[in-house]
C-alpha cells in the first residue's frame, strides 16, 4: 500500500471556548485548536452571550454563529500559516 492511498481522519469540531484573546476549538479527537482572536473581528467585539449561540456546521467540520454572521472551518485553521 503506498503512503498516498492512506487517508488522514478529518479533524472535526465537537465544542468551542473562549479565553481572553484567544479562540480555543475542541476537536473529537482530543486535541485543541487555538487562534488569536483578533482573526476573527466579528467574534472578538462579540458579547460573551453572542459567542455562545454557536452551532456545528455538519458533523463537526466546523463552526457558525448565526446572529454574527461568522463561520470557523477546521480544516481552515489548521492549513492557516501562523
Amino acid at each position: 500500500m503506498s503512503s498516498s492511498a492512506v487517508k488522514t481522519p478529518q479533524a472535526l469540531a465537537k465544542g468551542v471556548r473562549f479565553a481572553k484573546d484567544k479562540i480555543h476549538i475542541l476537536l473529537k479527537d482530543g486535541r485543541e485548536i487555538s487562534a488569536p482572536l483578533s482573526w476573527f473581528p466579528r467574534l472578538k467585539k462579540a458579547k460573551d452571550s453572542q459567542r455562545k449561540k454557536w452551532r456545528l456546521i455538519g458533523p463537526g467540520i466546523g463552526l457558525h454563529w448565526e446572529e454574527l454572521d461568522e463561520d470557523i472551518s477546521v480544516a481552515g485553521l489548521l492549513d492557516r500559516p501562523c
